[in-house]
C-alpha cells in the first residue's frame, strides 16, 4: 500500500508540474541536441531513455573499463536494479533484472539479449553467454522490465550489447595486454581500419586463468570482425563475424557451513568427472539500412548462429550442436501532422528458428573408482529440435511539440513452437522405449504498452509507462520426462508493469540523475518442482505454473562530473552512485509435493536482496593519472520459498589506478594500470541455487549425504590485476 501512496504522491506533484509549464507553452530543442558537459554516458543514455518510454540505463566504454571488460558481472552490477550472479569465473552467468530470471540453475531465462542487433536468446528463450568475448563492447544498454512491443519475450528485461567500428581515420592498432591473479593471462589484438565510406575492425583475444576455485580454469579465444560500410548516400551495410572458443571447468557448489568458513573445497561430484563446458561457436550477421526518404527508413539485419557444446555436469555428460538462423528488421516513420504535431511509428518482425541436436547419458555415480560410468543407452536420450519464435510490432509516438508532450503507443504479437523429435525411437533399436517425441505451440500472444512522456527545460524527461511481457515455457520445460508425457498444462507468464520514471540533467549537464518507481505482476509463475514417481522409483522434477509474483522497487542513480580550474593537480572527480529498495512477495503461490500442498503467499521472493547499491567515485589528473573506486554492496537473500534459510549479504571494494597519456604528437596512446578487486577480503558467493533446486546434493560429492550444497563462492580474499594498453596510429 506504501508504494502506491508514494507513486500516487509523485504522480500528482509531476501533474501540477505539467500545469506550470502549459502555462508558458513554448517550442523546444529536442534532448539529445543538448551538449552535455557531465558524465559521458548520459549522451547515449538519455537518448535510449527517451526512445524506449520506460526506466532505460547505460553503460558506456568508460564505464565497462574501470573493471576488467572481461568481468562483465562487475559491470552490469553497479546498477539499480540489475544482478548478476555466475556459476564458473567467466561463465554462467544468470542476469535478473527488477527480481526477475533466477529460476534457472543454469543459463538465463525470461531475459533477452541482444549483440549488435542480433539475438543472443535462442528460439526456445535460452540465454547462453559464455561464448562473448565482452572485450570488444563499446557499450551496453539495460531496458527494465518487460518490453515486449520492441523486443517480443521476457518479463524482466532487455540487454543489449554493442560493437562500435573506429571513429579516427586512418590504420591503427591496439594491444592490451593484462596479468593478474589465480594465473590470469589476457590479451586482446585489434586492427582498426577507417575511410570516408567504410570503418571497421579486426579483434583475435586470448585470455585464461588457473581460477580462484579448485577445477575452476577458464580459457577462452575469440576472433572478431565488424565492419560498416556506406553504399550509397542512403544506404549502409554492415557485417559482423566471429569465432569463439570457451571452456569453463565447474567446480560445483559448496555447503553453507564451508562457505560461512572461508573454505572452499570444491565439489568431488564435478571434479571427479572433470566437469566443465565447452562451446565451439561462430555468429555472424549482415545488415542493411536504407534511408528511402527524410521520413522513411528500414534497418535489417539476418543473422545465423551455431555452437558445438560438450557438457559435463555432476549427473550427466552432454553433446549437443545448435544452429540458430533469423533476421530482425525494423521500419521507421517519421510524419509532421502540422506545426504542433509529430507522429514517429516504428514497426517490424523479428522470426527466429533454432533447430539443434542433442544427447545426454546420465551417470551412475555408484563406483567412486569409475566417476564416468554411465547408464546404458535406454536411459539416454537423442533429441532433435526444431523451435521457432515469430514476433510482429508496432510502436507510435505523437508528440505536441509547443509542450514536448509525447504519447507513445505500442503492441506485440508474438508466438512460440516446438517440435521435438526422438531419435531413439526407432522400431527395434531400444526394447521398450517410450517414444518422447512432442509438438507443442503457444499460440499468439498480445501485449500492449502505453506510455505518457514529458521533457521539460530541455534537460528533465518524465515518463510514465504501462508494460506487458510474457515468457514462454522452453522445449525442455514442455515434457515430462519421467513420466513420458508432455507439459500440456502449463502456460506463459504473463507480466503488466507500472513504471513511473524520471532522468534530467542539473547544475549546467553536470549533475545527471534517474529515478524510478515501479509495480511488476507476474502471473502464471513458472516454477520447477518435484514429485513422486507413480510407477516407482525416484522422486523426479517437473515445471508447473505455481501462481503469481508481485516485484515493487524503487531505483536511484546518480552522478556528477566536477571539472577543476585548468593548471589544477587534479583535472576533474566524479562522484556517482546507485541503490535499489525491494519488495518482491509471492501472492498466490503455491507449490505441491505428492499430496502436500504449501501455500508460500506473502513470502519474499528467493535471491534477490531487499536493498542494494553502489557508491564510487573517480579521480582523474593533468598529468595521465587516474583513480577508479566502486563500492558495491548487497543485503541479505532468502533461498528458500518459505524463507526459512536466509543467506548474509556482503560488502565489496574494487579499486584501479593508472596512467594515461598520449605521446609523438598522439601516435602513441599509453594506458597502465593495476587494480584489486574484493579489497574488503570479504566471504561472498556469485550463484546460489534458489527454489526448488535448494538442498542440492549429487552422489559421489565430498559432502555426507543430507548436507545441502547450494553456494558457488567467489574468492574471499582480494585479487589483483595490471596490464598495459597501446593504441598506435599510422
Amino acid at each position: 500500500m506504501k508504494y502506491k501512496i508514494v507513486m500516487l504522491i509523485i504522480v500528482l506533484n509531476f501533474t501540477a508540474l505539467f500545469s506550470q509549464e502549459a502555462a508558458t507553452i513554448r517550442a523546444t530543442t529536442p534532448l539529445e541536441n543538448v551538449t552535455i558537459k557531465g558524465r559521458k554516458k548520459n549522451v547515449k543514455e538519455i537518448h535510449e531513455f527517451k526512445r524506449h518510454a520506460q526506466s532505460t540505463e547505460v553503460l558506456t566504454h568508460s564505464e565497462l573499463n574501470r573493471n576488467n571488460p572481461a568481468f562483465i558481472e562487475q559491470s552490469l552490477n553497479t546498477m539499480a536494479g540489475v544482478q548478476v550472479d555466475k556459476r564458473t569465473q567467466l561463465g554462467g552467468q544468470r542476469i535478473v533484472i527488477r527480481g526477475y530470471g533466477n529460476d534457472q540453475k543454469f543459463n538465463n531465462w525470461g531475459i533477452k539479449v541482444y549483440f549488435n542487433n542480433m539475438p543472443v536468446t535462442t528460439a526456445d528463450g535460452v540465454t547462453i553467454l559464455d561464448d562473448i568475448d565482452f572485450t570488444t563492447v563499446d557499450n551496453i544498454e539495460v531496458i527494465k522490465g518487460p518490453a515486449a512491443s520492441e523486443y517480443g519475450a521476457g518479463v524482466g528485461g532487455t540487454v543489449r550489447f554493442y560493437l562500435k567500428t573506429p571513429e579516427e581515420k586512418g590504420l591503427s592498432f591496439d594491444q592490451k595486454s593484462t596479468f593478474g591473479s589465480f594465473n590470469l593471462f589476457q590479451s586482446s589484438s585489434r586492427i582498426n581500419y577507417k575511410q570516408d565510406k567504410s570503418s571497421m575492425f579486426l579483434n583475435y583475444t586470448h585470455l585464461e586463468s588457473n581460477g580462484y576455485r579448485p577445477h575452476g580454469a577458464s580459457a577462452k579465444t575469440s576472433a572478431t570482425y565488424f565492419g560498416e560500410f556506406a553504399v550509397s548516400a542512403k544506404e549502409k551495410m554492415g557485417l559482423y563475424m566471429s569465432y569463439n572458443d570457451s571452456y569453463e571447468q565447474i567446480a560445483g557448489q559448496i555447503s553453507y557451513a564451508d562457505y560461512y568458513a572461508g573454505k572452499d573445497p570444491g565439489n568431488s561430484a564435478y571434479s571427479s568427472k572433470n566437469a566443465g563446458l565447452s562451446i565451439k561457436s561462430t555468429r555472424i550477421g549482415v545488415s542493411y539500412e536504407n534511408k528511402f526518404s527524410s521520413k522513411f527508413r528500414n534497418n535489417t539485419t539476418l543473422f545465423y548462429y551455431n555452437s558445438d557444446q560438450e557438457s559435463i555436469s555432476a549427473g550427466a555428460y552432454g553433446v549437443s550442436t545448435n544452429p540458430n538462423k533469423g533476421l530482425r528488421s525494423v521500419f521507421s516513420w517519421k510524419e509532421n501532422i502540422n506545426k504542433n504535431w509529430d507522429n514517429d511509428l516504428d514497426f517490424g518482425t523479428e522470426i527466429q528458428q533454432s533447430t539443434s541436436l542433442a544427447s545426454s547419458y546420465r551417470f551412475l555415480g555408484t563406483d567412486p573408482n569409475q566417476p564416468l560410468l554411465v547408464s546404458d543407452i535406454s536411459k539416454a536420450s537423442y533429441f532433435q529440435y526444431k523451435n521457432n519464435q515469430l514476433t510482429g510490432f508496432a510502436n507510435d509516438r505523437i508528440t505536441y511539440k509547443p509542450a514536448d508532450l509525447s504519447f507513445i503507443f505500442g503492441i506485440s504479437a508474438n508466438s512460440v513452437d516446438f517440435n521435438r523429435k526422438d531419435l531413439y525411437a526407432v522400431p527395434g533399436l531400444i526394447n521398450g522405449h517410450v517414444d518422447q517425441s512432442f509438438a507443442k505451440s503457444f499460440g499468439t500472444a498480445f501485449n500492449p504498452r502505453v506510455a505518457i512522456q514529458k521533457t521539460i527545460n530541455k534537460n528533465h524527461i518524465i515518463n510514465l509507462s504501462y508494460n506487458n511481457g510474457y515468457n514462454s515455457p522452453t522445449a525442455a520445460t514442455s515434457y515430462i520426462a519421467a513420466t513420458n508425457q508432455t507439459n500440456d498444462n502449463l502456460k506463459a507468464e504473463k507480466a503488466r508493469m507500472i513504471d513511473f520514471s524520471a532522468h534530467g540533467l542539473l547544475f549546467d549537464t553536470k549533475f545527471d540523475y534517474q529515478f524510478a518507481v515501479f509495480n511488476m505482476e507476474i502471473d502464471d509463475k513458472l516454477t520447477q518442482l518435484s514429485a513422486i514417481n507413480p510407477q516407482g522409483g525416484a522422486a523426479y522434477t517437473y515445471w508447473a505454473n505455481t501462481g503469481n509474483q508481485s516485484n515493487k522497487g524503487i531505483e536511484a542513480s546518480l552522478g556528477y562530473l566536477l571539472e577543476l580550474k585548468q593548471g589544477s593537480f587534479l583535472k576533474s572527480i566524479q562522484p556517482f552512485g546507485s541503490m535499489s529498495f525491494n519488495n518482491f512477495k509471492y501472492t498466490d503461490f503455491k507449490t505441491q509435493t505428492g499430496s502436500a500442498l504449501v501455500d508460500y503467499s506473502q513470502k519474499k521472493v528467493v535471491g534477490v536482496p531487499n536493498q542494494k547499491f553502489t557508491v564510487g567515485i573517480d579521480f582523474e589528473t593533468e598529468n595521465g593519472l587516474y583513480w577508479n573506486n566502486t563500492f558495491n554492496h548487497i543485503g541479505n537473500v532468502y533461498t528458500d520459498f518459505g524463507n526459512t534459510n536466509s543467506v548474509k549479504g556482503f560488502d565489496q571494494l574494487n579499486s584501479k589506478i593508472g596512467y594515461r597519456r598520449d605521446f609523438f604528437e598522439h601516435k602513441l596512446m599509453l594506458d597502465l594500470y593495476v587494480a584489486g578487486n574484493n579489497l574488503t577480503n570479504q566471504i561472498n558467493y556469485t550463484f546460489l541455487f534458489l527454489g526448488n533446486n535448494i538442498n542440492d546434493h549429487d552422489n559421489g560429492s565430498n559432502y555426507p549425504t543430507g548436507v545441502a550444497t547450494d553456494v558457488n563462492p567467489g574468492p574471499s580474499k582480494a585479487y589483483y590485476f595490471g596490464g598495459v594498453n597501446l593504441k598506435f596510429y599510422l
